[in-house]
Order: structure tokens, then sequence, then C-alpha cells
């Protein structure tokens, strides 16, 4: 009986709001920092499979192969630029404790045109283009607000 209530009065610390915020803040920066350890491995990973694959191409590929290739090459750049683009999201969070809209916006973007990069007749209808288009579209007008919202709060 003694042991539950000297653990139920060690506990009590975390009804005590700011103690239970600075809980819940060091838990999101544990995570976070994980979050970067983890991206910078597929970071990593990444790059070494781009490595491999222009290598292939570059000497066991066939002249006729690297125009078909020459779009996946792009769509393996563009993932290594949102993945470094992500890892940049994790990494002003830890400096700043908020989320940078402004670097959502251009993350979201640069997936897009990479989807429109990438984009196979074959597969895809004309309207899954009008959408991207539109996506892009409504990305744009996002980021022109932000961007001026943040402009006249330096200024």
């Amino acid at each position: 009986m003694r042991k539950l209530r000297k653990f139920l009065n060690s506990l009590e610390f975390l009804v005590d709001d700011s103690t239970f915020l600075h809980v819940i803040e060091n838990i999101q920066n544990i995570v976070a920092k994980i979050l970067s350890l983890v991206m910078i491995v597929v970071i990593l990973v990444a790059v070494f499979d781009l490595i491999i694959f222009l290598g292939n191409m570059l000497f066991f590929s066939r002249t006729e192969f690297i125009e078909k290739q020459l779009f996946e090459i792009f769509g393996l750049f563009l993932n290594l630029l949102i993945s470094i683009e992500i890892l940049e999201n994790i990494t002003a969070y830890l400096k700043k404790h908020t989320l940078q809209v402004e670097l959502v916006i251009v993350t979201s973007l640069i997936a897009v045109a990479r989807k429109i990069i990438i984009f196979s007749f074959e597969k895809y209808s004309g309207t899954d283009l009008l959408g991207l288009g539109i996506a892009i579209f409504a990305l744009s007008i996002g980021y022109w607000i932000i961007r001026q919202m943040n402009s006249k709060r330096e200024a």
C-alpha cells in the first residue's frame, strides 16, 4: 500500500500542465531526431541506388533504352530532392519547434512536379494530368500567399 501511494505521488508531477507539456516536447524532439536519422539513411540508400542505376544504364544498357530510362532517372533525382526537402522540414522543426508551411508547400510542389515529369499517358488518363495541374495551381497560390505574408512580416 505504501509503495502504491509513493508511486502515485511520483506520478503527480505529470499532472502539472507545464511539466506535462515539457515531457511532450521532449518526446516530440526525440521522435524528430529519430525521423531525421531515418531520413538520412533513406537519402544515402537512394543516392546509392541512383549511382547503381546510372552505372548499369551507362555501361550495360543499349542506347534505345536510355530514352525510356531518362524519365526514370529524372524521377530518381526528384525523389532525392523530395527526401532532402523532408529532411529540411524535420531540421527546421528541430531548430524552431514549429512546422514551416512554406517548406511543406515547396516539398509538395516538387512531389507533384515529379509526378508530372514522369507522367505516362499509357498508365493514366488526361483527367489525371488535369488533377495534377489543379494541384500545382492550388499549391502555387498557397505558396504565393505564404510568401506575401512572410515578406510583410519581414518588412
